[in-house]
């Protein structure tokens, strides 16, 4: 694929592709291993693919109605009484509407409840503004106790569902709405929650991405190394928080240059994470955070936002290319004298 190639995507891609198509059919695979597992729905059982689950079990499946702040109130109590809640929804609605509830009634208690947040980032971009989720990220990880999970693709969506069953706890995992490109062949990787996965080794700059950017970042790191003969680590950050703290260290230390990526806005995200992390570690590296730029995004399809907004193959292409070509001092030393 070349930077400048686009991607095509058909309705006949959706099975391999889609995350929320995959994520309600292993939820539905889960329902029969596990007889505590519970869907809830706010009136978004097709949109949220959370619907599979619900034909197969439908006296283990509830349409809340269109009240997302009731239907998280339902899910703590029935996380008290020993069930294991599914909660689906659109992410701007998970994280805003509802998220006075999913802290105080859930986070609050450490309920063991998995939110499944479908529509992140731009990817329901022709519905605009009010459904635009770019600070969802920064929200969930404000809150103590749950963990914030952003998988790359359908594969890593399947492994993500799978392990959060694994943990106690309230979970957060944003998935997108529709043709995410596939990352991953097998699904035998080692997925490990609070784990990045280094998708190319590279030793000139490290690129960090969590969810379908990830895909992008990975031919970016191809066309700069066929082109340019610029060495990419690309990271896989699927899980914000925890973060991998011990991985952007190494970044840090064996490439001293950092950008990350992300389908979110640029404040409190995975790009704030990662430099928080680089702060406290407390050694010098050129570092550049692009996502939504503090500012409300404008409709159109995601292929064009992700252009627009410069988090597609040609977006991060640019972006290294620009952060390779800044000067900075390079010590040799970096213990302190004191």
């Amino acid at each position: 694929m070349s930077s400048k190639g686009g991607l095509t995507w058909t309705v006949y891609d959706a099975d391999k592709m889609t995350q929320a198509e995959t994520y309600g059919l292993v939820l539905s695979y889960l329902g029969e291993i596990n007889p505590k597992i519970v869907g809830l729905s706010a009136d978004l059982a097709k949109s949220t693919k959370i619907g599979k689950f619900g034909e197969k079990f439908p006296d283990r499946f509830f349409n809340l109605g269109i009240a997302e702040q009731n239907m998280f109130g339902v899910a703590a109590g029935l996380a008290k009484a020993g069930l294991l809640p599914f909660v689906s929804t659109f992410s701007v609605f998970a994280s805003m509407r509802a998220v006075e509830f999913l802290r105080d009634d859930i986070c609050y208690q450490n309920l063991n409840v998995k939110v499944i947040a479908t529509h992140g980032g731009t990817s329901f971009g022709s519905a605009g503004t009010t459904h635009h989720s770019i600070e969802d990220l920064s929200i969930i990880r404000a809150i103590p106790n749950i963990k914030l999970i952003v998988p790359a693709d359908s594969v890593e969506t399947a492994l993500a569902v799978q392990a959060c069953v694994e943990v106690e706890g309230p979970v957060y995992i944003r998935i997108g709405r529709s043709f995410e490109p596939r990352v991953y062949e097998t699904d035998d990787y080692g997925f490990t929650i609070g784990k990045s996965v280094e998708m190319r080794p590279g030793t000139d700059v490290t690129v960090i991405a969590c969810g379908a950017v990830v895909y992008h970042a990975v031919e970016a790191s191809k066309i700069l190394e066929r082109e340019d003969g610029i060495s990419v680590r690309v990271l896989n950050m699927h899980t914000i928080k925890p973060i991998d703290k011990e991985a952007i260290e190494k970044a840090v230390i064996e490439t001293r240059r950092i950008v990350t990526f992300e389908d979110h806005n640029v404040y409190g995200g995975l790009g704030s994470a990662v430099a928080e992390v680089v702060a406290e570690f407390g050694k010098a590296c050129a570092f550049t955070r692009v996502g939504i730029p503090d500012k409300f995004s404008p409709h159109g399809y995601p292929e064009d936002l992700m252009h627009y907004h410069k988090i597609d193959t040609d977006g991060i292409v640019e972006k290294v290319r620009e952060l390779l070509g800044k000067e900075f001092e390079k010590e040799e030393d970096w213990e302190d004298e004191y």
